[in-house]
């Protein structure tokens, strides 16, 4: 049995949200605010209700608190017949087999139909029709009050329904939990159909139960912590003990038993003093109500407070807990709470588990740095997928959700439990990353070439708001610097002309750079899936065919101006149907593709020049900081090329000996604002948009 979709609405961020979730792990990704803390907090506020887990009025999404107003404030109410519950909802979708037990799920199942294995579980905080007439009416008593006070006090800041809500929105919103009828053709949940679970006092702690280990952990590495060492105490209480450990609690039981006596007969010397005091101020009566201070280990928590986390540094020294780093505090503790919650999920012996036991970890990255964050993530599957393991054989298998703003463990995750959170202008979105495999259709190799590039090398890209794809070393090496050099221009010009800059600088907008060689094409339809905006930056490689023997042509690279096509793969992906000429000036507007989401880059006619290369259109116009530099740059071959008047194109093909070098030499012969250089134009104005929102 296990929870394979959810569906929220109106909650934060999250207003009409779907997740599907895997069996085992489902890894929740997404940029900052893509509402992955909502999803934990959601199921905890129904799942798992309290006075702590109660709503706020913050809870609700803003176009839902636009559409209340907007219910509130109308001139005439609504008729009841026309009045839909409005609120936050959560919905679980439940899947069963043959092989589940279906006792607890009985009174829940809507549906007999023996291809309808789908239940689903409905909770809602809403405010129903009686309390939405009841609303209207205390709200205008309230806006007559404040309109009052307004004509009273001219200073007074009149509130709003926002502020009427605040702190009320309680006495008239009630969260009630349903099973609702689940449609097979539609596979959607009927909300007309279903069981009231309050009425019918039909409880679910049977059928899931929920825990979670939030971001917010207690671990500190203060000389006061002991955060691991309380942890220690709670997996005492919560383990199932077999044979042997019974026996050694019994053993330290007859120990404890005769350390009471013996600190019985120490506490009355020490404490005699205190004793005769409170003798002497009449608060003791003979045989009756004299008191004595005695030990009581044997009665206390055998574990509570007399247990000590600490790590060994060598065979003579012991060292205490909050001398390790945070990262290991953090990753030992988390060890320590899973194990303490899988405890929790077995419950005790005389009930079962849960048929569900799902278990959210929140940002398990936390103070850990990224080597650990790898091992972490290899270890997890391996520590969760043993499950809910009873020595009585009522076993259960866990389901758990990972949350993470880390590349490094999406890095070492299964693609296919990965789940994508991304904001579009209905909201936000989860997407299953598998599904890409449906968008390459049959491009396998395009599909698992993604697929291990991504794990392998840039899983970085699916935090970033915006991208650069690269060819190679020399861009690399080079992008930061000139997205640098673009800053300080930018901010030059506007402090010339006294405009605010619009704008965040590049280097303080999230952009990855992903170095991809020849395949710029191959991830075109992971960035429509990602649907950031993304600079391709490449070279035209520009091509003629030339004769050879046996009256045969081939195609070999040469100037712009000789060509008579591109050799770019991504070029002709990208623009199949333009002709060459064309190709050569096209302008920006019409490189952009993707709803202008993808712009491609190459090189442009720039001082009446057109080149092929990065090297190419570098050197032709920063010959003169080439020339002044040429006899310590590394990466150069042949320099007294440059003062015989060859071309950049020559230059290029043979005064560079390696492209790299040729890249680290521009860096270090850069003066501190980089002024000394120019930016080839194709880049800059690449660079440019991508600046833009």
């Amino acid at each position: 049995m296990k929870v394979f979709k959810i569906e929220i609405e109106n909650y934060r961020l999250l207003k009409d949200f779907s997740m599907d979730l895997e069996k085992e792990l489902s890894l929740v990704i997404g940029k900052n605010n893509t509402g992955k803390t909502s999803i934990l907090s959601i199921l905890n506020k129904f799942l798992n209700p309290s006075e702590r887990n109660k709503f706020f009025f913050d809870d609700f999404n803003i176009d839902f608190k636009k559409e209340l107003k907007g219910k509130i404030e109308a001139g005439e109410a609504i008729e009841e017949d026309e009045y839909d519950p409005l609120g936050i909802r959560l919905r679980l979708f439940i899947e069963y087999g043959e092989e589940d037990n279906l006792s607890n799920i009985s009174r829940v199942m809507m549906d007999l139909d023996p291809d309808n294995n789908v239940i689903v579980l409905g909770f809602q905080y809403t405010l129903d029709y009686n309390e939405y007439t009841r609303l209207r009416s205390e709200y205008a008593e309230f806006e007559t009050k404040e309109k009052q006070k307004k004509r009273d006090k001219p200073d007074y800041k009149k509130r709003n329904l926002s502020d009427f809500l605040q702190s009320s929105h309680a006495a008239f919103f009630r969260t009630d939990k349903r099973s609702l009828a689940y449609n097979l053709t539609t596979q959607k949940a009927s909300t007309d159909t279903y069981i009231d679970l309050e009425t019918e006092k039909i409880s679910i702690a049977d059928i899931i139960n929920f825990k979670y280990i939030s971001a917010k952990r207690d671990v500190t590495n203060k000389d006061v912590d002991k955060t691991l060492s309380g942890q220690t105490s709670r997996i005492y209480r919560r383990t199932e003990t077999n044979d042997e450990q019974n026996r050694a609690v019994e053993d330290f039981k007859d120990k404890l038993s005769e350390t009471d006596t013996h600190l019985s007969d120490i506490y009355k010397t020490l404490f005699d003093d205190i004793v005769k005091k409170v003798k002497d101020f009449g608060g003791v009566k003979i045989n009756e109500s004299e008191i004595e201070i005695i030990s009581t280990l044997q009665h206390r928590e055998l574990l509570e407070g007399n247990t000590t986390v600490v790590y060994k540094h060598d065979a003579d020294n012991r060292l205490p807990e909050y001398y390790n780093g945070l990262g290991y505090m953090n990753l030992i503790s988390m060890i320590f709470e899973i194990e303490i919650l899988v405890n929790e999920f077995k419950r005790e012996k005389d009930k079962k588990p849960a048929d569900i036991n799902l278990l959210f970890i929140e940002e398990p990255e936390a103070h850990t740095h990224p080597q650990m964050q790898y091992v972490f993530i290899k270890n997890i599957k391996k520590l969760l997928d043993e499950g809910i393991v009873r020595q009585d054989g009522e076993n259960r298998d866990l389901q758990y959700i990972i949350s993470t703003h880390s590349s490094c463990i999406v890095a070492d995750s299964d693609f296919d439990d990965i789940k994508y959170l991304k904001k579009e202008n209905s909201g936000i979105i989860a997407r299953n990353l598998k599904d890409l495999k449906d968008d390459y259709n049959n491009e396998t190799n395009q599909y698992q070439f993604l697929k291990q590039y991504l794990t392998i090398s840039r899983a970085e890209i699916f935090f970033a708001d915006k991208a650069i794809l690269i060819e190679g070393d020399t861009e690399r090496i080079l992008i930061p610097t000139l997205m640098r050099k673009v800053d300080i221009e930018e901010e030059k010009r506007h402090n010339a002309s006294g405009e605010q800059d619009e704008y965040l600088p590049l280097l303080s907008q999230n952009i990855s750079v992903i170095e991809v060689g020849a395949y710029s094409q191959i991830f075109e339809k992971f960035i429509d899936f990602l649907g950031i905006k993304s600079l391709v930056i490449t070279d035209i490689d520009s091509i003629r065919e030339v004769a050879v023997d046996g009256g045969k042509t081939k195609k070999e690279a040469c100037p712009v101006m000789d060509g008579i096509g591109t050799s770019n793969s991504a070029i002709l992906h990208y623009f199949p149907e333009t002709n060459w000429d064309n190709l050569k000036k096209l302008a920006l507007n019409n490189k952009l593709l993707k709803e202008e989401r993808l712009l491609i880059a190459y090189q442009i006619e720039e001082q009446e020049y057109h080149a092929r290369s990065f090297e190419d259109a570098f050197i032709h116009i920063n010959k003169e900081f080439v020339n002044v530099n040429k006899e310590n740059f590394r990466g150069l071959q042949n320099k007294e090329f440059f003062e015989n008047g060859i071309g950049a194109y020559e230059l290029a093909e043979r005064c560079i000996k390696k492209k790299t070098h040729f890249a680290l030499d521009i860096l270090y012969h850069s003066n501190t604002d980089f002024s000394n250089w120019e930016i080839p134009a194709y880049i800059k104005e690449g660079l440019l948009w991508l600046k833009k929102d």
